[in-house]
């Protein structure tokens, strides 16, 4: 007993014996021994990062759980480490968060090879394939959800009704194929999901208490389980991409139970944020009714045409207003961290000419929610939803944005930057886009409460894509022409 206190009186020398160079960062290690500001950084992390930002400026080094991890603010400074391969790496981290949420190691990955497939199906000729499937199946969906002879309303919320319309949707096109033919209800996988999802903070960070950790890997195993008949072969009716990618798994010698954890990640990594997305973009317009008006107005052009059905897959039909309201919803609430583990030690240029000096062994982090996305430097109350804010004038697209008088390279970022930028970008977009309008162009949409207020945020999912609300929205919808 008294060895295990003298060696934890010795760890914690160590652990707290850091002082800060001249060269480097300011250091803020926390006041709580080894956790350091890690209860306020989980607890929310927006609002931890502005206090560190208001008190040390766009670059420091905070103690969380033991690590050091140093937060870049200035978005004219981001290429330093995103183009960085050779002392930042990705793939480290995104490992670590593998195994914590989906206990999940890949033996032999190979990231640049699994992305070279995953371009040839979501950015390469069978994207158009995979457009058209994903309308077929929100169509049917939605048809199922409201029979066309329905004449009253249906009330839900819309978080839920987002969500699910788009988690199902998705599943039967990436995972369940046109036939169905692996027999599993798209609802049951929802809804072992949504538990999943519920704990996947915590399991990040590795926080579960005693029973929670016992349910979350009840609910992670039910789901590799309904998941195991995906993508066995071509003949499945499974989609192309998934037998492509379990395919490239036996390549790389996983046996069957790791495969079925990594299309479990595959499953979160493209229905995690499509319905969150979704609901934003419709709670922001049901809340802001000259927003609103102006998309149907959109829509309604678009629906007169001969090529409205051709619309939905077809990336020439513009839709400026629409992109821009999807834009600055993102803006608003998409919120992810770019991390690299510094591999070795690294001088990071700043763009004002300093240089600092990054440890190996520490975490360098991006947070583009809360710069460039909420700068009010940038945008003028950033707080606030501003459907025409990527609008010209002239109804043009507007790209330029600037900060401290020089243009900004990355004035948002919801899709991530660089060699790892978001490969399923344009299917996602298309995806939110059909959605949005099959709802607003044949159904009538509205608040159930015409002065409803949009649900405050989850701070807890800081960092791990698009934030989710705490609680609903209550909507009511029937389909439209109904007499």
């Amino acid at each position: 007993m008294i060895w295990a206190i003298l060696l934890l009186v010795l760890l914690y020398g160590v652990i707290t014996r850091r002082r800060r160079s001249k060269s480097e960062p300011p250091l803020d290690k926390g006041r709580i021994p080894w956790l350091g500001h890690a209860l306020e950084f989980g607890k929310d992390a927006s609002k931890f990062i502005n206090r560190m930002k208001e008190k040390h400026g766009d670059i420091f080094t905070v103690r969380v759980a033991g690590r050091y991890v140093t937060l870049l603010l200035d978005p004219h400074s981001y290429d330093a480490v995103i183009s960085d391969s050779d002392s930042l790496d990705f793939t480290k981290y995104a490992q670590v968060l593998m195994e914590r949420i989906f206990n999940l190691k890949l033996p032999h990955e190979q990231p640049a090879k699994a992305k070279t497939m995953m371009k040839s199906h979501f950015l390469g000729v069978n994207l158009p394939t995979l457009k058209s499937s994903m309308g077929r199946h929100l169509q049917g969906l939605l048809k199922a959800e409201l029979p066309q002879n329905q004449r009253d309303w249906k009330e839900e919320g819309l978080f839920n009704l987002c969500y699910g319309l788009l988690f199902r949707a998705g599943y039967l096109t990436l995972f369940g194929g046109e036939q169905n033919n692996n027999a599993v209800d798209p609802s049951r996988v929802y809804e072992e999901y949504k538990k999943f999802d519920g704990f996947l903070t915590k399991l990040a960070r590795g926080t579960l208490k005693t029973e929670e950790k016992k349910t979350a890997e009840s609910v992670r195993k039910r789901l590799w389980d309904l998941l195991a008949p995906a993508g066995l072969n071509e003949d499945s009716a499974s989609s192309p991409w998934l037998h492509a990618y379990k395919q490239l798994l036996q390549e790389d010698g996983v046996d069957e139970e790791t495969q079925r954890k990594a299309v479990l990640m595959q499953l979160w990594a493209t229905q995690g944020n499509v319905g969150p997305a979704a609901f934003w973009l419709l709670a922001f317009l049901l809340t802001n009714p000259e927003a609103l008006m102006a998309v149907k107005r959109e829509f309604s052009q678009i629906s007169q045409m001969e090529t409205s059905e051709i619309f939905l897959v077809d990336r020439s039909v513009k839709t400026p207003v629409f992109d821009s309201a999807l834009e600055e919803t993102l803006r608003l609430t998409a919120a992810s961290f770019i991390t690299r583990e510094v591999v070795q030690e690294k001088i990071l240029p700043m763009a004002d000419g300093s240089e600092y000096l990054l440890r190996k062994g520490d975490r360098v982090c991006l947070f583009p929610f809360v710069s460039p996305q909420m700068d009010p430097e940038i945008y003028c109350q950033p707080q606030k939803f501003e459907y025409d804010r990527f609008l010209n004038e002239d109804g043009s697209v507007k790209k330029d944005f600037y900060k401290g008088g020089k243009l900004l390279r990355y004035h948002t970022m919801p899709w991530g930057a660089g060699t790892n930028g978001c490969v399923g970008k344009p299917f996602a977009i298309s995806t939110i886009r059909q959605f949005v309008y099959m709802l607003l162009t044949n159904y009538d949409l509205e608040l159930c409460d015409s002065k409803a207020e949009i649900p405050e945020i989850n701070t807890s999912r800081y960092g791990f894509g698009m934030l989710q609300p705490e609680g609903d929205l209550l909507v009511r919808y029937k389909p439209r022409n109904v007499h």
